[in-house]
């Protein structure tokens, strides 16, 4: 009886204080969030703002801020049914907005369940707690990614993992910090496909990721079972993937031997806030892996397709040098971490369907560059997203970093600014090339507290090329030509809209930098970037007055399964009209 008492699958975390938080929370980022994409419209009442619902009000404190933001303040926010006090409650929230929202009828459930589950990861994060602001000023990067508590700025129902037991949530999530080792399985050569950047070879890279003793292991269980280990090639596979799917779902591979489990290598991982990425804590040195998770996470199954990832490596090549040769970037610091290798199995009888289908995604892997050896023994690594972040007790980090730093505020923005913004102007404006640069995308290299460079990473998946500009045959797949308006919306949605509109507001609302400060300053760094290329001929224009109004939760409501086709994103996305641009 007492070791049943005890089991972390009792989830502790699950109890009305924490969820408490969590509801409140979710609520508050609902009401902001929806109401930014006009799904609903708050209504000033003298004392703040209503959202009447039938019979449901809602009432909150909050300040509309640039890009129609809304800063609510979450302790002001309260519900009343039928004119009674009520309690917060986000999935009753999204029944009641449901003739609003609009979501489809055989979809609701899903995106239910995707948002229960964003609340259980909520209460565990409140639950267990977590380092403060002030702490995290002198954390690993490890620590800053595990102290995260918030999945995306923008989405509402941010941490789905749809597939995760509370065990393995207390095992594989990346707000639990625990040790993982992946599974490692022996793919045959003739069933599988490995592709290598420029200058590496397949045995010396397995070597350097491995070891030798690990090497030699492998070599010898395969021997034990009469196979030549010349016939294979090695693949990480998450726990949970081999436990749920590959001893499942590719039963007769493993049973024929052209899957071998080989078990695990002696370096520990933890998952970063990507959760398939994995981050070498034992040797920081080696690079990070990639996995396929077949969680459905966000609007996606967390798949990795080997026909996809073929070309990933090139694609980086391809990005790594036109980077590092362009005098611009490399004045910001501005660095990309390649995806350097990528292998996948494809021997499976999935392959052979008529139709494509998410299970030729469950096996394939890719190995990222590691930042820790390309730093300084005075500077520190922190994810981007952690300048969205607060802690429980409200404090911000880069409320935290700015002071810490002893700048004033606009110099410390300005220094940001120049390594963020600046390079992502220029590579757009000068190479038509577009990323992804959301705050879990970047890693921030912070000296003294203050924003010196960074790394853009996730190259492969998201990386675009927008305009006519020459490509090799092998990064072909990234060409996806749009006007300029649109092109333009890789800075405005991405940038301005996805985490500048996020930042302004916490260092408005702490006192920091008022918020017509914040995007002078933008103006500042995009005038620059313009003043130092007199010559620059482009159609896109940064200071246009207003530009269309991407929305992210509105993909995710349309289909909570796949918000978007990656192999035409621009064709998938929502416009709710238009709105102001503040560096106009």
């Amino acid at each position: 009886m007492t070791e049943l008492l005890t089991r972390p699958a009792l989830a502790l975390h699950l109890n009305p204080v924490a969820m408490g938080v969590a509801h409140r929370h979710l609520v508050t980022k609902a009401l902001a969030e929806f109401a930014h994409e006009r799904l609903l419209a708050p209504v000033a009442d003298g004392q703040g703002f209503r959202v009447t619902l039938g019979t449901v009000v809602y009432r909150f404190r909050a300040r509309r801020l640039a890009l129609e933001h809304w800063a609510i303040d979450e302790s002001s926010v309260a519900r009343t049914v039928d004119g009674e006090p009520a309690e917060l409650d986000a999935l009753a929230l999204v029944l009641e907005l449901q003739p609003l929202l609009q979501i489809p009828d055989d979809l609701l459930a899903v995106y239910l369940e995707e948002l229960s589950s964003t609340l259980a990861g909520a209460a565990y994060k409140a639950h267990h707690g977590g380092p403060s602001a002030a702490e995290l000023l002198h954390a690993d990067l490890p620590t800053i990614e595990r102290a995260m508590t918030e999945g995306h700025p923008s989405f509402v129902a941010n941490n789905g993992r749809i597939g995760f037991g509370v065990d393995e949530h207390a095992a594989y999530a990346p707000e639990a910090g625990a040790a993982i080792r992946p599974l490692w399985l022996a793919a045959r050569t003739a069933s599988s496909h490995l592709a290598l950047g420029t200058g590496l070879d397949e045995d010396a890279f397995y070597l350097d990721e491995l070891g030798a003793a690990t090497l030699d292991r492998f070599e010898q269980l395969l021997r034990d079972l009469g196979e030549d280990p010349a016939d294979y090639r090695y693949l990480p596979v998450h726990p949970w993937q081999w436990e749920h799917r590959v001893a499942v779902t590719f039963a007769p591979d493993v049973a024929r031997r052209d899957l071998v489990p080989l078990g695990v290598a002696d370096d520990d991982y933890v998952a970063q806030q990507s959760i398939r990425t994995l981050f070498n804590t034992t040797r920081p040195d080696r690079h990070y892996v990639k996995v396929a998770l077949a969680i459905q996470n966000m609007g996606f199954l967390r798949g990795l397709s080997p026909a996809y990832m073929r070309a990933t490596p090139a694609i980086n090549d391809w990005v790594f040098d036109l980077v590092s040769e362009d005098p611009t970037l490399a004045a910001c610091g501005f660095q990309v971490l390649r995806e350097r290798v990528s292998v996948g199995y494809t021997g499976d009888v999935y392959h052979r369907t008529p139709a494509p289908s998410a299970h030729r995604k469950m096996l394939a892997a890719l190995w990222r560059e590691s930042p820790a050896p390309l730093v300084g023994p005075t500077e520190q690594l922190a994810t981007m997203a952690a300048l969205l972040h607060r802690d429980a007790d409200g404090g911000a980090f880069v409320t935290a970093c700015v002071r810490a730093s002893g700048l004033d505020p606009q110099d410390w923005v300005r220094r940001y600014l120049r390594a963020y913004l600046r390079p992502l102007v220029h590579c757009l404006l000068v190479h038509e090339v577009a990323f992804m640069p959301h705050g879990e995308n970047l890693i921030l290299v912070l000296d003294g507290h203050a924003v010196s460079r960074v790394f853009l990473k996730d190259i492969g998946e998201e990386v675009v090329v927008l305009g006519e500009r020459p490509l090799p045959d092998s990064v072909a797949r990234v060409r996806q030509v749009v006007d300029d308006e649109e092109r333009a919306l890789a800075v405005f949605t991405d940038v301005f809209d996805g985490v500048f509109r996020h930042l302004a507001a916490i260092l408005d609302t702490d006192g920091v930098l008022p918020e017509a400060a914040f995007w002078a300053l933008v103006r500042e760094c995009v005038d620059e970037h313009a003043a130092d290329h007199p010559d620059l001929d482009t159609g896109v224009d940064l200071r246009a007055p207003r530009f269309a109004h991407s929305c992210l939760n509105r993909l995710q409501l349309r289909n909570t399964l796949q918000m978007v086709d990656l192999t035409d994103q621009s064709s998938s996305l929502i416009y709710a009209g238009t709105l102001r641009n503040p560096i106009a």
